[in-house]
Parts: structure tokens; sequence; C-alpha cells
């Protein structure tokens, strides 16, 4: 987590979260808070002057925006998807592993 997220408790059950931000990123603002708020602990790649980064990051998920987010092994898709699991409840069960 950047120094600026606020302290987050890891629940070691958990699969690993990776978020891949850019500078001055509303939407990475709000997926960060959201994880946040629920607990999870969660790393922050920033791709600010990444380009080899980015052009992995593209490659492996089809997506040219962020956040892109990892949950585990699965790249879940943005903020909105982060927020849509969220409200159906499926975001606790890809943490568990279900």
């Amino acid at each position: 987590m950047s120094a600026n997220s606020p302290t987050v408790t890891s629940h070691p059950q958990h699969k690993k979260i990776v978020v891949y931000t850019k500078d001055h990123c509303p939407y990475c603002v709000r997926a960060k808070r959201l994880l946040a708020a629920r607990g999870y602990a969660f790393d922050e790649i920033n791709l600010e002057g990444d380009d080899a980064k980015r052009k992995w990051l593209t490659d492996k998920t089809g997506q040219r925006t962020v956040p892109q987010i990892f949950i585990g092994e699965l790249a879940i898709g943005g903020c909105d998807d982060l927020h849509e699991l969220d409200r159906n409840g499926k975001l606790t069960e890809l943490m568990r592993g279900e």
C-alpha cells in the first residue's frame, strides 16, 4: 500500500490483492477506499512512467484503464467491477477462494 493509504489489518486466509494505479486517478482512490473499508490489505503498483509495466498489464488484461485489480491470479477489472462484486457479495467469496 502507498504511504498515504490507511493502515489495514491483513486477513491471512484471504487471497493477495494487487491494485495497479496511476497518479491523480479518482477511480483508483475509490477502489482503494473500498478495499480498506472492507479490511483488505493490498499491494499498490503505480504505473506512472513505467511503459513496460503498462504494456504488460494491457497484454494481460486487455484493458488500458486503471485501476486494474487482481485477486490472486484473477484480473477482476477496475473500480466499477470491484464495487459490483462487493454489492453482490461476490468480493468476499473471491477473497475466500470460493
